[in-house]
């Protein structure tokens, strides 16, 4: 062990200091196109960790990088010394004032924000595209603003008070008074120097009115001097210098924003222009209209989006100069709403369009036109060269330049060779973003994107006295640049405040502020090519906060960062470690990897991380391993039998004395030999075999083989099947629940652990059945388990041609559209419980059933609670079992969410889910018909 690690080990527990190759590995990458590999990744959870890592740091002369979402795009979260992980511990959250102020932690999501703010009619004023993965400390440090927010309502602009630790361990805040007088007497040198800094911009008019200039338009290059224009206490100018300062001065603990008032009336179009012309000169008489969004596309970057589903017919055959504004309107009222439409309509009948405008105000479609939106910079990831890095550049420049600019940015596409590079951006603030692709394997492409972003440079300062960077931060690719646009005394002053702030350099070194006139070029990320499920992915992170492994292990992305490590180390002959990261890989990255698929869920590009681990591990499975999972799908039946018996078994020993002894046994076992599954107590017995058996059944009744296997519902409850069948009597609706159902099973216990073959024979075989029983496809199916839906729904596409007509043929139905559309309008609601918390599983979420699952809920109950953090439970069939801290780890901010919120049931629609939540939170969590049942006639 290393002096470094022996110092960090004792300032933190050991297991919160990650230096496995893995670690250091999956960190050295972020959203952007450098990359640094870390001595140590650290996870502070409080100030006084940060404070005693600023001593260690300072100790050894070892820079220190926080990171919380990894979402920039300039290099701002990567280092070569300790990164600190704030993602996991600082995610605390509190709203005042009945919403108009909210403190939070720098490690909650710009969403998560959002969605705490939404009952309280309110939202925070940044609001970036990536605010569902991006994290406050990012969203603060990079002074992010966004899609409405122009400047009046950016980071920097909204902040009320702020809490920080200075690189010598001392912290301070803007919302106590005495801190004041205490910041003069303990740092009397930062005191002084702040002071003589902002003397010297106002006593200088021409530097004081080019910041004012500056700041009236988006504008994140180097520090923000607007603080020593602004602000007269040094205190309160090192505040707003730490917004936007991308973490190179302090550590931002805490911040208390003021929010805007979440308009609830919304209006949305896509308008199409015939070129970049008509669409800007459509800019200005929409923004006087009361557009409160203008996002501006140009035809390459409409094309990055061609794939999703859903797009109008014309989309994919629009001229190639065509160009397009995403309009939103925001009102109060809908009387309000309606005048600006009318208003709005009345302008676009004088513009050329190519289209009719056609406003949605129904939040599916005006989701769509955000995706659209939003996904346009990871989607290039779908069209690039693999290989090639996904490289993004954000300038400002008047808007009423801005068609001039967009054609002369064009014009550098072609002179230097990017064909697929797209322009998108915040129309309404002159804020254009684009995006090229770029291969760094050799000199010949590094000097050729020098030249391009020399260019680029030289247009925007020089003809259009612009921004480089509008809102995407300084970070490593714009700091040799930083004097060029400011000028010598400017760059000078933020020289000083680097210097008197962080006297040691220690603070990400290398941002903002770097010597070096190629810094832009050094520690280049390259992208190797990697499997093709996963080749396409950029490392945005957008997937990370859906991942319920992100708090145990590793998460999508730096599972696909790993995979790309190890081509290279392949590539180098560096055997001995590509031997060690794959070890490691194996619990970091496939046990743990649940493969539910959410990572897809908000990924424009639809990655779906778990098929590549599912692949991985069936290259892993021998001969024999296959062979026996062949032998178990030919004779599910007995298998099923066989399980039935041992389940039974179990629970009896278990329940014995309420002794627990087969869960502690086998908790001992686990942890001398990890294959040996945990028992876990919240397992019900199997329900006894029920049939029905009508002469005329209205639907049949496909009860999943673990409903058969086990149940979640406590003792004395009858089965779910018994329920099942209670509700469709109450209904009037006839079901056929087959006798010969036993060893019927969609092959999810297969697929999900590789073993391809083993799951394609049991779905044909269940489809043959189902055909059968449903009168070749006459009568619907309904399925009582979502997750077993969803993989007959999703499987169907590795089936042969024969069987992917005969599985046309079904109508397939989820229990929750089922009591959502057939039951719930045929029986009588009499008693409703007063609290219902519940679970949409993540088969639910990628089915589109989440809404139908709430309004069963809300049918059936005065109040729902759906914790902001249910996602996946982390089971995924047997994981629970097997890595039985997955389930712990992806459930933990769900369920401390529901402490001490007194509930009158708790609901899933998952067997296997409602297992894992019973067992981590001690609350008996059931299926949502039993809920149904219990409040109806």
């Amino acid at each position: 062990m290393d002096a470094l690690i022996k110092s960090l080990c004792q300032v933190l527990p050991a297991e919160r200091v990650k230096t496995k190759l893995i670690d250091l590995v999956s960190y050295a990458s972020d959203a952007g196109f450098y990359h640094l590999t870390p001595r140590a990744v650290v996870q502070p959870v409080n100030v006084e960790e940060v404070q005693a890592l600023f001593t260690v740091a300072k100790h050894h002369q070892c820079p220190l990088v926080f990171r919380a979402g990894g979402t920039s795009l300039s290099g701002q979260c990567i280092t070569d010394g300790i990164l600190v992980d704030i993602s996991q511990n600082w995610r605390g959250i509190s709203i005042a004032a009945d919403g108009k102020t909210v403190t939070v932690q720098p490690g909650i999501t710009g969403g998560m924000v959002n969605h705490y703010l939404k009952k309280h009619g309110a939202k925070i004023g940044p609001d970036p595209a990536s605010i569902n993965a991006a994290m406050m400390g990012g969203i603060l440090s990079n002074n992010a603003s966004g899609m409405c927010c122009g400047v009046a309502y950016n980071s920097y602009h909204t902040l009320q008070s702020l809490v920080f630790v200075l690189a010598d361990g001392k912290t301070y805040t803007t919302a106590k008074t005495d801190d004041y007088p205490r910041f003069e007497k303990e740092q009397p040198v930062i005191y002084n120097r702040l002071i003589d800094l902002q003397q010297q911009v106002a006593a200088n008019p021409v530097l004081y009115e080019r910041i004012r200039k500056k700041y009236q338009t988006k504008n994140t290059v180097g520090y923000g001097l607007n603080a020593l224009a602004d602000y007269t206490h040094p205190l309160d100018i090192l505040a707003h210098l730490l917004i936007g300062a991308e973490g190179t001065l302090a550590f931002i603990a805490e911040a208390t924003m003021l929010t805007l008032p979440d308009k609830p009336f919304k209006a949305t179009a896509v308008l199409y222009f015939p070129g970049i012309y008509e669409a800007c000169a459509a800019i200005v008489p929409l923004k006087e209209s009361g557009a409160a969004a203008l996002e501006l596309m140009d035809r390459p970057s409409l094309k990055s989006v061609e794939h999703l589903p859903g797009l109008p017919d014309f989309f994919r055959s629009l001229p190639d100069g065509a160009a397009a504004i995403l309009c939103e309107y925001q009102t109060t009222t809908q009387t309000e709403l309606d005048e600006q439409l009318e208003g709005c309509n009345l302008l676009l009948s004088s513009l050329q369009l190519l289209h009719p405008a056609s406003f949605k105000t129904d939040e599916y479609t005006r989701n769509f036109y955000w995706k659209i939106r939003k996904g346009m910079f990871p989607s290039v990831g779908a069209v690039r060269q693999s290989g090639s890095t996904v490289i993004l550049e954000d300038i400002a420049v008047p808007v009423a330049k801005l068609a001039d600019a967009v054609l002369d940015l064009q014009q550098l596409f072609k002179d230097f060779g990017y064909g697929n590079a797209i322009i998108f951006g915040h129309a309404k603030d002159g804020n254009i973003h684009f995006v090229i692709t770029q291969l760094l394997d050799t000199d010949k492409e590094i000097q050729r994107y020098d030249a391009f972003l020399r260019s680029v440079i030289d247009l925007v300062l020089k003809k259009y006295d612009g921004a480089l960077k509008a809102e995407h931060g300084t970070g490593r690719n714009m700091a040799p640049f930083v004097e060029a646009e400011w000028g010598g005394e400017a760059y000078e002053i933020m020289r000083q405040i680097k210097s008197v702030v962080d006297p040691n350099n220690l603070l990400n070194p290398g941002v903002i502020i770097n010597p070096s006139p190629n810094a832009h070029l050094e520690h280049l990320k390259e992208m190797p090519v990697v499997e093709e499920e996963v080749d396409k992915c950029i490392e945005c992170g957008f997937c990370e906060p859906n991942c319920p492994s992100r708090d145990v292990t590793t998460t999508p992305r730096r599972r696909i960062v790993v995979r790309r490590a190890l081509q290279q180390l392949r590539k180098k002959g560096m055997r001995k470690e590509e031997k060690q990261l794959l070890k490691e890989y194996q619990y970091h990255g496939l046990d743990t990897c649940a493969t539910d698929g959410l990572c897809a869920t908000d990924c424009p590009v639809d990655i779906n991380t778990g098929e590549l681990v599912k692949r991985l591990r069936k290259e892993q499975h021998g001969r024999f391993a296959n062979k026996l999972a062949g032998m178990f799908a030919r004779n599910y039946k007995t298998v099923e039998n066989v399980g039935r018996f041992g389940i039974r078994t179990l629970t009896f020993f278990d329940g014995l004395f309420n002794w627990k002894i087969v869960g502690r046994s086998s908790k001992a076992l686990h942890k001398i030999i990890p294959a040996i599954p945990v028992w876990v107590s919240a397992v019900g017995k199997p329900p006894r075999n029920t049939s029905s058996q009508p002469e005329q059944p209205q639907v049949v009744y496909f009860t999943a083989c673990i409903n058969r296997l086990m149940s979640s519902q406590g003792n004395g409850k009858p089965t779910l099947q018994q329920t099942f069948l209670k509700l469709c009597k109450k209904a009037g609706i006839e079901v056929l629940l087959p006798k010969d159902i036993t060893g019927h099973c969609c092959g999810q216990p297969f697929s999900s652990k590789g073993f391809k073959d083993a799951a394609m024979h049991t779905q044909v075989k269940a489809i043959d059945a189902l055909l059968h029983w449903s009168n070749d496809g006459a009568i619907p199916i309904v399925i009582d388990f979502t997750s077993c839906t969803y993989t007959f729904i999703h499987n169907q596409q590795y089936l042969p041609a024969e069987y992917k007509e005969k599985f046309k043929k079904l109508r397939l139905l989820d229990s929750i559209q089922f009591l959502n559309e057939d039951i719930l309008p045929k029986i009588t609601i009499r008693n409703k419980v007063a609290v219902a918390a519940i679970h949409p599983v993540c088969a639910a979420t990628k089915l589109y059933l989440n809404e139908q699952f709430v309004n069963i809920a809300r049918a059936c109950a005065h109040e729902v609670i759906k914790p902001a953090y249910a996602g996946c439970c982390g089971m995924a069939g047997d994981r629970g079992f097997l890595v039985p801290e997955l389930t712990k780890g992806a459930t933990q901010l769900e369920l401390n969410e529901l402490k001490n919120k007194p509930c009158d049931g708790y609901y899933a629609s998952s067997t296997t889910c409602e297992i894992a939540l019973t067992e981590h939170s001690g609350n008996r969590y059931e299926h949502i018909m039993y809920l149904v049942d219990e409040v109806s006639s």
